[in-house]
């Protein structure tokens, strides 16, 4: 393909012409990147990011060669400039600006967490009491919302109504639709964090036939999320503070991942000028794919086809036999070739949940715990780096908390909301923001002369 096209290789030129500044930004270009096409020889600057392998800046290839390049699933392509979060999969790090995760999940809250991805620092007290306020008091949605559920047939998937329940924000708040102005961009973030869970508590109880219950002010916000989820009119209900909390690791460790596929499909929305309820209406329906977001859910699938501790190690022979095609679910992860950092902290989670809630002897629990003793022992899952990752430990989490396995994906929506409205922040903000147009290999027919009917054999 090479060859026909004209491209022969890219050369790495490791002269370094200029100081290399002791904080490396994408601004300062220092080494170039040479391509042959044909008779040609093209340069093409590289950019240094804080961490992480550096890129090709190859925008003006088209321009200069008549090429595109073909990179399915983009794996090989930065496709934005970001300040917000830092993956390194071989070693095991995410770190939100800056900040290691775990350090995050054990000594802050999930509101602090999204002043810090929404602004780009921690906030002191008086901001975060303000911004703690901010949120609460735009937690209510509008009342004609309760219609637009009742338009939905009560078996369907929550993930339905809320796609549509976020999107349809936009007919209701006028005052923030303007992308171009600052304060409506802002007041748009707030009322998308704030409003999320609402959103999605509202989506399980009419799944299961229950009124809605309003978010009540003097709650934390996981706590009243909780209260929303579980409570009924007819009797006060107190959450318990140990739940609370582990929810709020939940949503600290999923609030964002870099450009994955739901958060790339935002920024793919919003580069078209799209208001901000649509764009993560597009990031909820991408993230409801069963290899994005439904990943936990499928755990617990998994755990109910296994059925029983005894039926474990039959499973686990079939897992090794690639010719099985059975897959362990919630092992292992696309980014992550060490141990996930957010699984180490939810393991020690997922005990104290158990432990509170005595279900460690509930038998799809005992298979999980099963399951996880035998990834960290067995040398085949070792060799293969198989650890249990996040989706694994908060489908157990979930599950012994009562929460049922159609809402596991939408309660990933609750947390991702908030990294989805940083980086749609992040890019309205940036001065090189373009519509999104990917390219394609053409493979199809050349260009053919109409037959007509009559003449078509």
């Amino acid at each position: 393909m090479s060859a026909m096209l004209g491209l022969s290789y890219i050369i790495i030129n490791s002269e370094i012409p200029m100081a290399v500044p002791e904080k490396k930004t994408a601004a300062a270009p220092h080494r170039s990147a040479t391509l042959a096409v044909g008779d040609k020889n093209l340069s093409f600057p590289m950019l240094d990011g804080t961490e992480g392998p550096s890129v090709i800046d190859i925008s003006k290839l088209y321009g200069e060669s008549g090429h595109f390049t073909y990179d399915p699933g983009f794996l090989s392509t930065a496709s934005c400039e970001s300040k917000i979060t830092f993956i390194d999969g071989d070693a095991g790090i995410l770190r939100y600006r800056g900040y290691d995760i775990d350090a995050l999940a054990e000594k802050s809250d999930f509101l602090e967490v999204a002043y810090l991805l929404l602004y780009g620092e921690l906030p002191n007290a008086k901001q975060k009491q303000e911004f703690v306020r901010t949120i609460t008091l735009h937690t209510m949605v509008h009342e004609q919302l309760h219609f637009l559920f009742r338009g939905f047939p009560r078996s369907s998937h929550p993930m339905a109504l809320m796609v549509g329940a976020s999107a349809s924000l936009s007919a209701f708040y006028h005052d923030s639709l303007d992308i171009n102005v600052p304060e409506q961009r802002e007041l748009s973030c707030w009322r998308m964090i704030a409003k999320m869970p609402t959103l999605a508590a509202m989506a399980h109880k009419y799944s299961v036939g229950h009124p809605f219950i309003y978010p009540q002010n003097d709650l934390g916000f996981s706590e009243n999320f909780l209260n929303m989820m579980f409570a009924t009119p007819c009797e006060k209900t107190k959450v318990n503070p140990v739940l609370a909390r582990a929810m709020d690791k939940i949503l600290i460790l999923h609030a964002d991942h870099e450009q994955n596929a739901s958060t790339s499909t935002v920024r793919m929305a919003a580069s078209s000028g799209a208001n901000p309820f649509a764009c993560i209406g597009a990031g909820i329906a991408s993230l409801w794919g069963p290899a994005h977001g439904g990943a936990n859910e499928a755990v617990i699938n998994m755990l109910r086809e296994i059925g029983d501790v005894k039926h474990i190690p039959e499973f686990i022979k079939k897992v090794k036999d690639k010719s099985s095609g059975v897959r362990l679910m919630g092992f292992g992860h696309r980014v992550y070739k060490n141990y996930d950092p957010r699984a180490k902290v939810l393991h020690k989670t997922c005990s104290e949940v158990l432990a509170e809630l005595g279900k460690i002897d509930e038998p799809l629990l005992k298979i999980a715990v099963e399951l996880e003793r035998i990834a960290l022992s067995d040398e085949y899952f070792i060799e293969r780096k198989l650890y249990p990752n996040v989706d694994f430990y908060s489908g157990i989490i979930y599950r012994a908390m009562g929460i049922p396995s159609k809402m596991f994906t939408v309660l990933f929506a609750v947390a991702r909301t908030v990294g989805w409205v940083a980086q749609w922040k992040e890019m309205m903000e940036d001065p090189k923001n373009k519509i999104g147009r990917p390219r394609q290999l053409y493979t199809g027919a050349r260009q053919r002369a109409f037959v007509p009917l009559e003449k078509r054999s």
